[in-house]
C-alpha cells in the first residue's frame, strides 16, 4: 500500500536558512523548533521553549570521525534544561538543538518522560548516532489512550526530523519490502571478496555475509574512515579468511560507490563495479534502463 503524502510546513523565523526554524504537520498538535547553539538566546525568548517538551542536542561526535552525537531529554520548561546543558562541560559537543512541544499545551510531564524514553530506545536501535545519555529510562505507566496518543506523536516526530536534517531516529535499513522499493540482487566478486547488495529505498545496502578486503591500495582515500568505523562498531568483523572482513549485518551506504570502496578497499566507481547476477549488467546499465522505461512516451499515461 502506497504511503499517503503529507505536508510539512517549515518557517524560517528570521528569513535565513541557518536561523531558527519551526516545523508543523497539518492536523498534528505538535510543533518542532530548530536552533543552533549560537541562537540559544533568541530561542529562549520563544514561547515554545518555555513549555513542556522533549529536546535533542545534536553535534559531531568528538571521538568518532563522521559520527553524530545526540543527547535526548525532556523538561517541564525546556529552556531551563538547555541553559544547564549550555554550561555543562561534559556536553560541549552539541551545535544545534531541536525541541518538540505541543501547540495546545496538553503535553504533561509524564508524556514528556514517555517520549524521552521511546526516543532514546529508537535512537539506540537505529545506531545512526552515538548517544550521550548515560541511562535509558523505562517509559512511565500511562493510560492506554495516552499511550496511543504518544505513539502517534512519535510517528510525526520520526517523519519530521529527517526533513529538518536529523536522521538519527531512522532505521539503518528499511525492513518492509511492501513499503519500500527494492532492487534486484547486485554482486561484487573481485579482489578475492564476495559481496551482495540491494538498493532499498534511497540506500544501497551491503548484505550480511558479504566479505570485504582488509588491506587497500596505497592510493585509497575515499570512505576509509567509514570502513574503520564499521570495524570499530563490529559491523565488519574477522571472517576466518586471512585478509578479509565479514559483514555481520546488513549495512546501508549512501551510494553504490561507497559500498564498492569498502568491499574493494580502494577508490572505485560502484556504478560499474556492481553487476546483476548475470555478471554482465552493471548497476549503471540497470539504472539507465529504469530511467529509459520511465521516460518512454509509450509508458506515459
Amino acid at each position: 500500500m502506497k504511503t499517503q503524502g503529507r505536508t510539512i510546513r517549515i518557517h524560517l523565523v528570521d528569513g535565513t536558512a541557518n536561523g531558527i526554524r519551526t516545523a508543523e504537520i497539518m492536523n498534528w498538535t505538535g510543533k518542532a523548533v530548530v536552533a543552533s547553539r549560537t541562537d540559544l538566546a533568541d530561542l529562549a525568548r520563544r514561547a515554545e521553549a518555555k513549555r513542556t517538551g522533549i529536546y535533542c542536542l545534536v553535534g559531531p561526535d568528538p571521538e568518532k570521525t563522521g559520527k553524530t552525537r545526540v543527547y535526548i531529554g525532556e523538561a517541564d520548561r525546556v529552556i531551563g534544561r538547555l541553559k544547564d546543558h549550555d554550561s555543562d562541560a561534559k556536553k560541549q559537543f552539541w551545535t544545534s538543538v531541536v525541541l518538540v512541544t505541543s501547540k495546545d499545551e496538553n503535553l504533561t510531564k509524564s508524556h514528556g518522560r514517555y517520549l524521552e524514553s521511546r526516543l532514546i530506545a529508537i535512537a539506540t536501535e537505529s545506531r545512526r548516532a552515538s548517544l550521550a545519555n548515560g541511562t535509558a529510562p523505562k517509559p512511565p505507566g500511562l493510560p492506554e489512550p495516552d499511550v496511543d496518543d504518544m505513539e502517534y506523536f512519535l510517528e510525526q516526530i520520526q517523519m519530521m526530523f529527517p526533513v529538518l536534517g536529523f536522521d538519527f531516529l531512522q532505521p539503518l535499513v528499511e525492513q518492509d519490502p511492501e513499503e519500500t522499493e527494492t532492487s534486484p540482487l547486485f554482486v561484487f566478486a573481485k579482489v578475492g571478496a564476495r559481496a551482495e547488495a540491494r538498493e532499498i529505498g534511497d540506500q544501497f545496502v551491503l548484505l550480511a555475509g558479504s566479505t570485504t578486503r582488509k588491506d587497500g591500495v596505497k592510493s585509497w582515500d575515499a570512505y576509509v574512515s567509514l570502513r574503520d568505523g564499521l570495524v570499530a562498531d563490529g559491523r565488519l568483523a574477522e571472517s576466518g579468511t586471512s585478509g578479509y572482513y565479514l559483514a555481520t549485518e546488513d549495512i546501508p551506504f549512501s551510494s553504490p560507490s561507497a559500498a564498492a570502496a569498502i568491499v574493494r578497499a580502494s577508490n572505485c566507481n560502484g556504478r560499474t563495479e556492481w553487476t546483476l547476477e548475470d555478471g554482465k549488467t552493471t548497476y549503471a546499465d540497470w539504472s539507465a534502463s529504469r530511467l529509459a522505461a520511465a521516460t518512454d512516451p509509450d509508458q506515459e499515461e
